[in-house]
């Protein structure tokens, strides 16, 4: 909803192939092939929203220096390094060290196999070793390895056929879609406004270490701020967004239509402090004291709050701001990111019964979010309407964001299925979901990484695509199940 990343809100992706120029006069014709199949990869690669910069075929040492430079000019996310045939480590180290993005090796050749009865009848010993390197992409993959070790450079590895092979398919845009996030994450801005929730020691966190592992800025903002331009808002203004919430929400006939319109005029004044700070995410939390403005902002932000998260600006309540990192890395991977916790264990059925009170993520439920009154927010100050809702029942992953006792962070993911079944209807989100280890086993071993009591959690099965976040970010990734 905001214009936080223009002129750098598209994926840079580098791409080379590497060969070796001593082959190019002795076998006709392999130049040409391969500098054909580099550009196959670069059709792979393309996809909306990504710029492939391609650099072609390198082939000598000085080539790979000149690389280097055009990489790191072009400002690129990340490199695909893709092996055509045997090359020199020398033509490549010098790339990928000018460059100091992530890399990974494309160790594809052009079939399946080769043509054994074929490959051998054609008699011309010359042709049948160029047509041998034009399949031998494996050959420099170790030597490729071994220098990257010895250089500190980390690499991951794609194996397979060039073209249509699905695992080869599914891989590569799993990379990109992560690369794509590392890319979003950098360029969020986080707004923090108000306080911890008092006592909630796991969520308090290392925020100049989240910015060192994420990138991106955290903006402060004032409730004050906000409390002002609820005041701003108009009756008209105010009418528009109730009929907004209607149009979104499915609002309950025991809500009192003064909570409705409490509820849009501070969704209206949230847009603007958004737009204003330019955010891509927010964390909050505030009590204040009785019959104070800001007490009045802070019970009716709900609504409006989940408003926000649905159009790609996640909100965490509670100040957790592990937890806002952890439901934009979701958002951004397409799957929502809606917040929350254990709620209980239903060991009858073997689930785990997550939701949480405050905002939720309203695109990833099941059917349309009621919204609820309730004469009391649990914990918290103020009364007010609410949401309840499950999560959409299938594939779902969890995300947690996870804060060690030495500065570092870890992403804890784990893989379930939202079924149905009956829920807690008390005005909060809540899900039931199924694990493959089993209830009991998924709650220990998830609690034996040491997470905060929140995570997000998001639609479909994406966990290998948050492993490889992990790589790209360097961060461990933990992988309940």
């Amino acid at each position: 909803m905001t214009d936080q990343n223009v002129g750098y809100d598209r994926l840079k992706v580098g791409l080379f192939g590497i060969g070796l120029d001593t082959y190019w006069p002795q076998f006709a014709g392999l130049e040409d092939r391969l500098k054909g199949y580099v550009d196959r990869v670069a059709d792979k690669l393309a996809r909306p929203g990504v710029d492939v910069v391609n650099l072609g075929l390198i082939d000598n040492p000085e080539k790979a220096m000149v690389a280097g430079h055009r990489f790191r000019a072009a400002d690129v996310d990340v490199i695909f390094l893709y092996v055509t045939t045997y090359a020199l480590s020398s033509t490549v180290l010098p790339v990928v060290q000018r460059a100091k993005v992530p890399v990974i090796i494309l160790n594809l050749q052009p079939e399946a196999a080769i043509d054994y009865a074929t490959f051998n009848a054609m008699g011309d010993r010359t042709k049948m070793t160029g047509e041998w390197l034009a399949y031998c992409a494996a050959c420099p993959v170790p030597e490729i390895a071994n220098v990257f070790r010895r250089a500190g450079v980390d690499f991951h590895q794609v194996t397979g056929v060039l073209d249509g092979d699905p695992i080869v398919e599914r891989e590569i845009e799993a990379w990109i879609e992560a690369a794509r996030v590392a890319h979003v994450m950098t360029h969020n801005r986080l707004g923090l406004m108000g306080r911890y929730y008092n006592g909630m020691l796991d969520i308090y966190s290392d925020t100049t270490a989240q910015v060192a592992t994420f990138g991106g800025h955290l903006e402060i903002v004032e409730i004050d701020e906000l409390a002002s331009l609820r005041k701003l808002v108009t009756e008209t203004e105010t009418a528009e967004r109730v009929a907004a919430f209607q149009a979104e929400f499915a609002i309950q006939p025991d809500c009192d239509p003064a909570e409705i319109a409490r509820a849009a005029r501070t969704s209206v004044a949230l847009d603007r402090l958004v737009e204003k700070h330019k955010l891509g995410s927010l964390a909050y939390y505030y009590e204040s004291v009785a019959d104070h403005d800001h007490q009045d902002v802070i019970a009716s932000v709900i609504l409006g709050c989940s408003y926000l998260t649905a159009r790609g600006v996640p909100v965490a309540g509670e100040y957790e701001v592990k937890n806002a990192q952890a439901m934009k890395i979701m958002d951004a991977f397409g799957a929502g990111g809606s917040f929350t916790e254990y709620y209980g264990i239903d060991f009858n059925d073997d689930i785990v019964l997550m939701g949480h009170d405050g905002p939720a993520h309203i695109r990833i439920g099941e059917g349309r979010t009621k919204v609820r009154p309730l004469k009391v927010y649990h914990g918290k100050v103020g009364a007010g309407v609410s949401v309840e809702m499950s999560v959409k029942h299938g594939p779902v992953t969890l995300l947690s964001v996870v804060e060690d006792g030495h500065g570092r962070m870890k992403l804890l993911t784990a893989e379930a299925e939202s079924v149905p079944g009956p829920i807690l209807e008390i005005g909060n989100t809540n899900s039931r979901y199924r694990f493959a280890i089993g209830a009991r086993a998924f709650v220990e071993r998830w609690n034996a990484e040491g997470p905060a009591h929140h995570c997000a959690v998001g639609i479909g099965h994406i966990a290998d695509k948050i492993e490889k976040l992990g790589h790209l970010l360097d961060l461990q990734t933990i992988r309940i199940g």
